[in-house]
């Protein structure tokens, strides 16, 4: 076995994870049940020496993963559905669903909304990402629901990717914080990248981290928890769960960034990509498209201002 060079050592406020929900956390492209066979496989050492997935990690250990070579898998169109916001003969506007990985990867070869457009869209979707990601120009996080563009030619990808680049694409998002955030509106600036000792995490003001801007206004305060419209100016990975975990309001149900613990079976984080806006790759007219709120994050609404 070739384990990679990358060696993770255990943050105090990892220990007493289980080795395989350590790992899932560090590797978020793999399943559980994936990185479990590989833990089977004796493909995890800690501290050079192979565990089970019941190990409990503990603050300092070392823990070093050999993934098996690459191998080339067929993603296969899958029959699932669409919710089609907007769709033309470039591009189309999805309103990705909570739970929905955006593109396969180790552990996740199908159930993807790469999956659900190659059913939808047969050959007409753009290559510029290779065979595993076609149609796929930017992404979101897989508890995140809401507007996803999907480029139907190489054409369109390039148009929207520059769009991307510029910062010029409107994004706006809605969610729900914990505890009350006094300010009735602000921006939280600061680079991001991924944490120097927690490799599931990204955080705020780190070495070789990218800036960072993020713009939010009140739109209601409950008892304990506060009800955010969220606009990006940059568009880096955990952008809105890291600032608002850095102002200490994480998003409600986020595990990662915040506890996680709620009086409610929430599935991640209440965030929920609201507007994309763009310029269309063909015709240059700007397009604003709209994703309703999930069911789940409705209910939330009129339940909270009823807790005391």
């Amino acid at each position: 076995m070739d384990f990679d060079s990358k060696k993770i050592t255990v943050s105090e406020n990892q220990a007493g994870e289980r080795l395989d929900k350590f790992l899932s956390g560090i590797y978020e492209e793999s399943s559980r049940s994936f990185l479990q066979k590989l833990i089977k496989e004796g493909r995890a050492l800690v501290n050079q020496k192979a565990q089970k997935s019941n190990y409990r990690v503990e603050a300092g250990d070392v823990v070093q993963m050999d993934f098996p070579d690459v191998q080339e898998v067929e993603i296969l169109p899958e029959e699932i559905p669409l919710d089609i916001l907007y769709e033309d003969d470039d591009l189309l506007v999805v309103n990705k669903p909570k739970g929905m990985v955006v593109h396969p990867s180790a552990g996740h070869l199908s159930g993807t909304l790469v999956n659900a457009v190659m059913n939808h869209c047969k050959d007409s979707l753009s290559g510029i990402n290779g065979v595993a990601r076609p149609g796929i120009v930017h992404r979101i996080d897989m508890d995140t629901t809401g507007a996803l563009i999907v480029c139907k030619n190489d054409h369109a990808h390039l148009k929207i990717a520059e769009q991307i680049k510029a910062h010029s694409i409107t994004r706006r998002y809605c969610g729900i914080v914990t505890g009350i955030v006094k300010q009735d509106e602000g921006t939280v600036e600061g680079t991001i990248g991924r944490h120097p000792t927690d490799r599931k995490k990204m955080a705020m003001n780190v070495r070789n981290g990218k800036p960072a801007i993020t713009h939010y206004r009140v739109l209601a305060r409950f008892q304990k928890h506060t009800y955010l419209e969220f606009e990006l100016e940059t568009g880096r990975t955990h952008q809105i769960r890291v600032h608002m975990a850095s102002l200490g309001h994480p998003l409600l149900g986020d595990s990662v960034y915040g506890n996680g613990k709620t009086p409610w079976k929430l599935q991640g984080q209440t965030l929920h990509a609201k507007t994309i806006g763009f310029l269309h790759p063909t015709t240059g007219e700007y397009l604003e498209i709209h994703a309703p709120l999930p069911e789940y994050f409705k209910h939330l609404l009129e339940i909270l201002p009823t807790i005391r």
